[in-house]
């Protein structure tokens, strides 16, 4: 759940007097397309993408004169003339939640990960989000399977489930209550590791509970 178990340690930086070709080339060399920009005691200052260096580069559509006046002009630009200080960061004790809300309202692909004292200690992408997740919820763990069961204000108390899944010896290793949106009820879902998932249905209709599968209308 915490930030500081799922992010990249250690990331890339660079400095606000870098050239901005050397940062285009850095993140085309290491498939980076977030840098951050720090100070020489490693407090953040900025963040530079990928985008920001696209933008810094003559366009395609100009002359070849206008091209290489533009290309001669980046040549000598420093990151600190792109450089973005609108950021947000996350710190190592931040959630997983906190990562998700910033990520979607904020529509960036990575986040900054800084100490008390401002320095960074690492990235977040929404690659390492949706890892995080993955762990989380079991994905494809070897012979896991996922059953959504329906939360009805009438099912036997939960206690009960887990009590029939242990007495059967059903390993299972999640059970998350999700409250529905829209179409989709409340529902509980059960992340178990089994190769008889029929067998499992039983046990669970058996305690009381509905397997819930959808209704798919003509």
């Amino acid at each position: 759940m915490f930030i500081q178990y799922s992010m990249t340690p250690d990331p890339v930086t660079i400095g606000p007097d870098l050239p901005v070709t050397e940062a285009a080339a850095m993140l085309s060399r290491e498939n980076f397309r977030h840098l951050p920009v720090v100070d020489e005691k490693g407090r953040l200052l900025a963040m530079v993408t990928d985008r920001d260096l696209r933008s810094a580069c003559p366009s395609s559509v100009l002359s070849e004169d206008d091209r290489a006046q533009v290309l001669a002009k980046v040549q000598e630009t420093r990151v600190r003339e792109i450089m973005s200080t609108d950021y947000v960061t996350l710190h190592p004790t931040s959630t997983l939640d906190d990562a998700l809300l910033l990520f979607k309202t904020r529509s960036i692909g990575a986040l900054p990960v800084v100490d008390d004292q401002n320095r960074v200690v690492g990235i977040f992408s929404l690659n390492d989000m949706m890892a995080a997740y993955r762990r989380l919820f079991g994905l494809g763990e070897k012979g896991s399977v996922l059953v959504a069961i329906e939360d009805a204000e009438d099912r036997p108390p939960l206690g009960d489930l887990v009590a029939a899944l242990e007495r059967e010896n059903v390993v299972f290793t999640r059970l998350i209550r999700a409250t529905g949106e829209g179409r989709e009820p409340d529902m509980l879902y059960l992340r178990v590791n089994t190769m008889n998932i029929r067998a499992v249905h039983r046990i669970i209709e058996q305690a009381g509970f509905t397997v819930h599968l959808p209704v798919v209308e003509p």
